[in-house]
């Protein structure tokens, strides 16, 4: 019995690697990678991070998510039919082929093969690819599961390494903005009927596959998640909205878990999260759009749109949304001038900064031969015409 558990699982993984969507993947994370670093260009002439961070955050940032939605899969015992399975895949390549990575958001991949199941006439059912049997209440289930996960994920890495760049406002006026575009791959452990393995356990499946055999099968899933930020410092903007979704995850699971008595509560355990996602993101742009610009011009001092990795800036832990005050002494109003006090001592940089609490704190830093001679830091420049327009 362990023997055929052990081999089912490492065929499991053998079919993980497999999949197309994890080839597809590694395409559209490096397609995103090109297009910001076009965007970093247009804006400042150099590039913040490397070709590959889209692809390295994708495949490592959701890995332990994955498992621990893969454990409550497993020990609810939910299964779902191989057809189902292959029109989650397809539901999610073509929404990814719309380059708009919110729509990768779980409340659409599995919401939308929700609906698929239930509008694909049986017919095709028998002729594509079985997915008659699919349990819609484990479905809206495992959709409110991912969308949980999904608003932990944004809470704890969707605010790492946004990508900054400048526009030009409905006033003429240059202004930063933020850019996380972000895409988790979760490696989920399924059930699926059709298989050798069965249960001598009588409380597990707790929602049954009604006695038949089943295999197991590692299915690498991918959520997608898109916020532009100008009105406010990313990481507060970006925990909000991940804290919004949480809560609409949470809600949908306890319509969702009802629906496994009350079938019609499937539809509004759906519907609630296709809305409520959408809904949560025209209010996030309504809020960000009315706010005052963030990253703008100041009367006193310069403020941190963006700092390059492994800078001397990085290294005197600045960050982003702080505001320099002086350089070596001399008050900077300008990025010239910012630029002209640097030179005043081109062997030691001492700055006066205004953190996030409003408190004065001193950054300082002997500079060595060969170090980035601006420090590593991006500001707005007013003196640059820009093509794009604030919303």
């Amino acid at each position: 019995m362990v023997e055929n558990w052990l081999l089912e699982l490492l065929w499991a993984i053998g079919r993980f690697f497999i999949h197309p969507l994890f080839y597809l993947f590694t395409l559209i994370a490096l397609a995103h990678g090109v297009l910001r670093i076009k965007r970093e260009r247009r804006s400042f002439h150099i590039r913040v991070q490397d070709l590959y961070e889209e692809l390295k955050f994708t495949y490592t940032k959701g890995l332990l998510m994955g498992l621990l939605v893969s454990v409550v899969i497993f020990a609810l015992g939910m299964s779902l039919p191989f057809g189902t399975v292959v029109i989650l895949a397809i539901v999610t390549a073509l929404l990814s082929f719309t380059f708009q990575l919110r729509w990768l958001s779980a409340a659409f991949t599995v919401g939308l093969t929700l609906l698929s199941v239930m509008l694909i006439p049986e017919s095709l059912s028998t002729f594509f690819v079985d997915f008659s049997e699919t349990s819609l209440a484990s479905l809206s289930i495992l959709a409110a599961l991912l969308l949980v996960a999904e608003g932990i994920l944004v809470i704890r890495t969707g605010h790492q390494k946004t990508s900054p760049f400048l526009k030009m406002s409905t006033r003429g006026l240059t202004i930063g903005s933020h850019q996380a575009n972000r895409t988790w791959m979760l490696p989920l452990l399924l059930l699926v009927p059709g298989g050798t393995l069965t249960s001598t356990l009588p409380w597990w499946p707790a929602l049954s596959i009604n006695g038949e055999p089943f295999l197991l099968l590692f299915i690498p899933f991918f959520l997608g998640f898109s916020q532009r930020v100008q009105g406010s410092l990313p990481q507060e903007s970006i925990k909000i909205t991940g804290l919004r979704i949480m809560w609409l995850g949470v809600c949908t699971l306890l319509i969702a878990v009802a629906s496994i008595w009350v079938t019609p509560l499937v539809f509004v355990s759906v519907f609630f999260a296709i809305i409520g996602r959408e809904f949560i993101t025209i209010r996030q742009r309504i809020n960000d759009d009315s706010a005052a610009f963030y990253f703008s011009k100041r009367d006193h001092g310069l403020m941190i749109l963006g700092i390059l990795p492994q800078s001397p800036a990085e290294k005197m832990n600045l960050n982003v949304g702080e505001m320099i005050m002086k350089v070596n002494g001399y008050s900077v109003h300008t990025v010239d001038e910012f630029y002209q006090a640097l030179q005043k001592n081109r062997a030691f940089c001492k700055l006066e900064v205004i953190d996030f609490n409003g408190e004065i704190r001193f950054a300082q830093r002997a500079l060595y031969d060969g170090e980035h001679h601006e420090l590593g830091i991006l500001f707005v420049q007013e003196d640059k015409k820009w093509k794009d327009e604030a919303v």
